[in-house]
């Protein structure tokens, strides 16, 4: 892929004859392509339990911000005209891993295609862990913790 900025996380591209150049920054890739991966039934969470783990810890601090992070478990390499995408998730048990991870893909390569006009070359998805009835949510934890 290639870049016409480098270290800074934005890409610029832009048509001969066109009244300007648009800019998409990679976290706004990382952005779509979270909320489209959490959107399908089965993702329980994205990125590894220590990351989920850490950003809760994180969120409890005083000026963090609110809400779970959008991009955590997700990583992109952003072209001028193509785009890659890593994902981690959490599926819930019982689901059917492969057809969960189909679904991701299809909905992160539509959902990113449609809002940025990139081609979606691949994505990757890896499966870190399963959700079991049992285990308490870091979430649930919190609540009852305040």
């Amino acid at each position: 892929m290639t870049s016409t900025t480098e270290n800074t996380g934005i890409q610029q591209a832009g048509e001969r004859g066109s009244h300007g150049r648009t800019t998409i920054a990679d976290v706004v890739v990382e952005k779509i392509a979270g909320m489209a991966a959490r959107d399908v039934l089965g993702v329980h969470a994205l990125g590894s339990r220590t990351a989920r783990s850490a950003g809760t810890m994180r969120e409890r601090m005083p000026g963090a911000g609110s809400g779970k992070s959008v991009t955590r478990g997700v990583k992109v390499e952003v072209g001028e005209l193509q785009a890659a995408i890593d994902l981690e998730i959490v599926v819930d048990y019982g689901v059917s891993i492969t057809d969960v991870a189909g679904a991701v893909r299809e909905n992160v390569i539509s959902a990113v295609e449609r809002m940025t006009g990139r081609e979606v070359v691949e994505v990757d998805i890896t499966v870190s862990d399963v959700k079991l009835p049992e285990e308490e949510d870091e979430e649930e934890e919190r609540q009852r913790i305040q």
